[in-house]
């Protein structure tokens, strides 16, 4: 009669058996101790979902083969009562009595379960974060998630419930971090079907299937040749073949692309010594747009790392400068470093800020000021594969307040006359097209200008914006509108 609490197992090792359980606590409201006609007292724990506790440990007698996955619709001898018993000596706790629509959910859910195992499990493992997680996951654990997979994928139960509950259930049947896994795992899962679905929406399935494998695909990386040194891109290539690194030469002059070989050319010091820099054409795209004339003042507002600022400051010719505005010191840091190794320090100046407060306080003005927005980056998720997990509809709103917050500061540094340039590297409608459509709404002496004759005609959108796509152009995603400050 003394068992009161819930076992929660400390360790992986220890029997799930509810042992050294002693005196009688004072009971709080989701646990009952009523007797059930014997002088057994079970310990029914009202804080769990009671059909996904049973579906967890009817799967998982299933696995062992100890068990059929419909015996829970089989009333006769007493099923449902020796379900219970299988329960409690599993979980160290008890249900409470299932009714007709609990045991049908139970059967849905089992059965289900069972028949897209396989490609649950596969789902499970790819969301890991290495592949021995999965293959030493404690049963019960891996049942809790196969149920949340399974209901997300194939029931559509509401996301907040089907992580609510598993969760809980997870934490309560085994301990804390179990619970943690669930709940990092499960949102995972939540983020990819967000991701896809939107996709779909706005791409069509076709394309959306082909970003998707562009997106597991192994990256490429290109180089771009520093020609402030006075290298050309054939200096570039020689190394290259000296290294024995496979390369293609780009549609950009300064360009080249190697899939294999970057430690190669690491080791070699090719960035060390300034022969070149680490940059996808799609940013070069988005310094074309800008489309630095020597002479010009530039501000580039989000600067670090500075791949787009040391390849401004490198078309100036030696003429003109380019201040570079980041709130991280660090990186700022690391900018100038580069900007000394390519001679470009002389062009480039660094400022420590804020743009929002910076823009409020500085009375200098820009002939163009270029705003490489934060974004979600849903346009380099083969080279940030990071990025698909740290992504959410919610973090979507909050940069989309951030790039109306930024692109307003950054249009009171423009000089009248000047051009402001908006660029992203994502592919989302709602952080490209939508926030400069908005943006001219609320500052009507901004005039979007067409991009054409700054890129290749195959790069411009239907309303003269320059759009990569991974699927079309092989090319990491990315956006750049021109936006033009009126003279009055």
């Amino acid at each position: 009669e003394g068992r009161g609490g819930v076992w929660k197992r400390d360790d992986p090792e220890d029997s799930p058996r509810r042992t050294g359980m002693t005196g009688v606590p004072k009971l709080n409201p989701k646990f009952s101790t009523k007797r059930a006609g014997t002088s057994k007292v079970p310990i029914i724990n009202f804080e769990v979902s009671h059909h996904r506790a049973v579906a967890a440990v009817r799967l998982l007698r299933a696995d062992k083969g100890k068990a059929f996955v419909d015996l829970l619709n089989e009333k006769a001898n007493d099923s449902g009562e020796n379900e219970m018993g299988y329960v409690e000596r599993t979980l160290g706790f008890s249900t409470r009595h299932l009714d007709d629509r609990d045991i049908r959910l139970v059967t849905v859910i089992v059965a289900g379960t069972v028949r897209w195992k396989r490609y649950i499990d596969y789902l499970i493992m790819s969301l890991c974060s290495e592949e021995k997680v999965f293959s030493n996951m404690e049963p019960l654990l891996l049942q809790i998630l196969r149920i949340g997979f399974f209901e997300i994928l194939k029931l559509n139960v509401p996301a907040y419930a089907v992580v609510d509950e598993n969760v809980r259930l997870a934490k309560v049947a085994l301990r804390p971090g179990a619970g943690n896994m669930v709940n990092a795992i499960l949102r995972k899962l939540l983020l990819l079907k967000w991701m896809v679905r939107r996709w779909i929406r706005f791409l069509g399935k076709e394309e959306a299937l082909k970003l998707m494998n562009w997106n597991n695909s192994d990256p490429y990386f290109s180089l771009r040749v520093n020609t402030t040194n006075g290298y050309t891109r054939d200096d570039l290539v020689n190394r290259l073949e000296d290294l024995q690194v496979h390369y293609e030469k780009s549609i950009m002059d300064e360009f080249v692309r190697i899939r294999e070989g970057m430690q190669a050319v690491l080791q070699a010091g090719l960035l060390k010594e300034g022969m070149c820099a680490v940059q996808d054409e799609s940013a070069g795209f988005v310094v074309s747009v800008v489309d630095p004339q020597p002479g010009e003042t530039i501000m580039d507002c989000c600067a670090a790392p500075g791949g787009k600022t040391l390849f401004m400051a490198s078309r100036l010719a030696g003429q003109g400068k380019v201040s570079a505005l980041d709130i991280n010191k660090g990186r700022l840091r690391i900018l100038m470093e580069a900007a000394k190794c390519h001679n470009l320090d002389d062009i480039i100046t660094d400022i420590h800020g804020d743009l929002r407060l910076y823009a409020k306080e500085s009375t200098v003005k820009y002939d163009k000021v270029l705003l490489d927005a934060p974004c979600s980056g849903l346009g380099v998720l083969s080279k940030r594969a990071d990025l698909r997990w740290n992504r959410q509809f919610e973090d979507l709103e909050e940069l989309v307040c951030l790039q109306d917050e930024l692109l307003d500061s950054a249009s009171l540094l423009v000089k009248p006359g000047g051009v402001l340039i908006y660029s992203t590297c994502s592919i989302d409608h709602e952080e490209n097209e939508n926030r400069v459509t908005t943006f001219v709404q609320r500052h009507p002496e901004f005039t979007p200008q067409g991009v054409h004759g700054y890129v290749p005609a195959e790069f411009i959108t239907d309303d003269g914006f320059y759009s990569s796509s991974p699927t079309k152009h092989s090319l990491d995603g990315a956006f750049a509108a021109r936006l033009v400050r009126s003279m009055h």
